[in-house]
Order: structure tokens, then sequence, then C-alpha cells
């Protein structure tokens, strides 16, 4: 039985050991966090294990959910614990903007490391895990990755080199996404629709239409015009969104995110 090991409990390596622990025997999750009590709570609520790092870095498959300018040092931190094992585990990184090279250069050894951005919806189990593998990976280490944490959302392979502009969409866009849903209740609000029921009435749209999106297959220009009829509302409706460069902002959003992400590596 495979074993998973989380260095860093925040909100979103929370989130996975959550999806992992329900998805595995929660008896092979073990958890570390500086603030021991953070993954006492985790262990508790999930039947999982506290540890420590190094004992977190004993496991098959070793999460590190530690910040950006914080994974070089503990990553260095814990090597020895990496490799100075009879089988190599595989690294796995969620820090944005740190490339596997980099991650490669930090464990000081030859090693499966697999580069990853979650975004915030799996803690619902509906996110997207972005992941990139080194050549180190086997088909095998991959599956058993994937399946672990298909109860977080859905897992999509990507070129590394598109791992930047990817996060931009599904890493930031929950943001972007939140910012429409509240402009629309606030339309409604405006209109005099009590505010929780036009949060509501936002939130099910947006949910419904990205689920017609995704299993009709079609274009979403083509399911924009199937909602404005001629002389109707909606089309009125488009017309002020794009009045007000609606789609020239939603692009700019995405393109700006990517820009300081390029910023972060430097």
């Amino acid at each position: 039985m495979a074993t998973f090991g989380f260095v860093g409990t925040g909100n979103m390596g929370g989130a996975l050991v959550k999806a992992v622990a329900k998805k595995v025997d929660p008896k092979s999750v073990f958890v570390a966090n500086r603030t021991r009590e953070k993954a006492e709570q985790l262990a508790k609520e999930f039947g999982c294990n506290v540890t420590d790092n190094y004992g977190a870095c004993e496991c098959d498959y070793v999460f590190f959910g530690v910040k950006p300018n914080m994974i070089n040092e503990v990553i260095k931190e814990v090597s020895g614990a990496l490799k100075n094992r009879s089988t190599s585990p595989v690294v796995i990184s969620m820090a944005a903007a740190v490339s596997i090279e980099m991650l490669a250069v930090y464990t000081g050894f030859s090693c499966p490391i697999i580069r990853i951005m979650p975004n915030t919806p799996v803690s619902v189990g509906e996110g997207v895990i972005l992941y990139a593998v080194n050549e180190n990976v086997t088909p095998e280490m991959e599956e058993a990755f994937v399946d672990s944490l298909s109860l977080a959302g859905t897992c999509v392979k990507i070129d590394e080199k598109f791992m930047d502009a990817g996060t931009a969409i599904s890493g930031c866009g929950p943001a972007f996404v939140d910012l429409f849903m509240e402009s629309l209740a606030d339309g409604a609000v405006s209109l005099g629709i009590p505010r929780q029921l036009a949060i509501k009435l936002a939130a099910q749209t947006v949910l419904g239409s990205a689920k017609l999106l995704l299993e009709s297959g079609k274009n979403p220009g083509q399911l924009k015009d199937e909602v404005c009829s001629p002389g109707g509302s909606t089309i009125a409706g488009v017309r002020a969104l794009e009045e007000a460069s609606f789609r020239a902002a939603g692009m700019n959003a995405v393109i700006a995110a990517y820009e300081k992400t390029l910023k972060m590596k430097k």
C-alpha cells in the first residue's frame, strides 16, 4: 500500500489531505505542519497520522505545500531523509513559479518529481490540478498520483512550459469568477432582489453554465449566441458588457497574472 506524506497543510495542502484521505486508507496518510496543532486537527478530522517533516519524507509520495520563498529551505532541510532510502520517493511540489529543474537542485539527487498547481475548488472536489512530471516519473507512479487526487477534482497534465500560463487561468481564475459573480449579485440587489438570493442565483447560473459548456462540447461563443434572441434582453446586456470592454478585461486579467508569476521567478 502506497503512503502519502504532506509537508505543510495550509488551505491548499489541507484540501489535498482531505481528498487523498478519502480516496485511500487514511492510515496511509501522514501530515506535518509547522504548527503541530493544525496537523493534529486534520489528522483527527480525517483519520490520518501526525508526523514531522522527516516522517512525511519517509512516504512514497511526498507533497510539499509550502510557500515559494520557503520551499528551497524546507526541501534542503529534509533532503537527507528523502535520498537516504532504499526506494526513491515521488516529490510533489505545489509552490508557484518553482520549476521542476529548481526542485531537482533543491533535492540534490535524481528522483521522480511532479510539479502541481491546484486551485481553491479542490476543497469541494471540483478543482483543477495542473501537473507536469520529470523523466523519472513512471506511468505507474503517475497513475497512482492522479488516482489519489481524483476526489479533489480533475488532474490535467500540461507541458511545464505552459504551467505558468495555465496557472493564470485555473489558479487565479476562481478570484476572477468570484468577482464576476459578485457583480451579477450586485446588479440583482440593485433591482431589489435580497442579497443572499442574488448570490445564490449568480452562483448557480455560473455553475450551470460551466457544466453546460463542458458537457455540450460547444464553443462558449455558440452557447452565448443561443441565449441572445434578436432584439432581446440578453443581447442588450451583452452590448453593455462589450461597451465596458468585458472580454478585454478578462484577457488582461489572465495576462497580468501570468506576467506577475514571471516576475516572481526572478
